[in-house]
């Protein structure tokens, strides 16, 4: 007897709840329980989320797995190490920090890559043509990879439906377009892990 995988779409994935704490992906339509995140990766975020705060309202800053985006592609949602919300975005998230396809896209998206053996490998390509190809078709303006292991910081412009992509390394002052004030060197963010 074979037995078939009830596949969810986003909106019963959205009222799914299994009665634990676990955060899962919606992959075509079938439920993918998510890793923990390793503790560069997240000492990374929560120092970049300190840095940004001290220029925008904290309330719009979330780190490692705070905010869920709904994306387009066979994996449906993205839970970022980092994502800078909009104003709007606020009262609609008070009961499920999701930004759905019919909300504006998030500020900023920021990921850091977790180790990797070679560029064929998962962690490699889920951050590097993934999450790019899908933040691109979401229409998220910037975009920052960030990857201890090649030691370099990708800020990726959205520019007529496009990312463009400028890499920073050692001093390099990192140049966001979304914070411009921002004064960070590629160094400063890498060693925060």
């Amino acid at each position: 007897m074979t037995q078939t995988t009830v596949k969810l779409t986003f909106e019963q994935y959205l009222e799914y709840d299994d009665g634990t704490d676990n955060r899962y992906e919606l992959c075509d339509g079938e439920l993918i329980l998510m890793p923990p995140e390793s503790g560069e990766n997240i000492w990374i975020a929560l120092w970049l989320r300190d840095e940004l705060v001290q220029l925008i309202d904290r309330r719009l800053v979330f780190p490692t797995n705070c905010c869920e985006l709904q994306v387009i592609g066979k994996t449906q949602n993205r839970f970022p190490d980092l994502v800078v919300i909009r104003e709007e975005h606020l009262e609609p998230t008070k009961k499920r920090q999701t930004i759905t396809l019919n909300m504006a896209p998030p500020q900023l998206v920021v990921e850091v890559v977790s180790p990797y053996r070679n560029q064929r490998d998962n962690n490699y390509q889920r951050d590097y043509v993934e999450k790019r190809q899908q933040y691109e078709q979401r229409g998220i303006p910037e975009y920052w990879i960030i990857d201890p292991q090649a030691k370099v910081v990708i800020v990726l412009l959205l520019v007529n439906g496009q990312y463009q992509a400028t890499e920073f390394t050692g001093n390099q002052r990192i140049v966001s377009r979304t914070f411009p004030e921002l004064k960070l060197t590629a160094e400063q963010v890498l060693e925060a892990g």
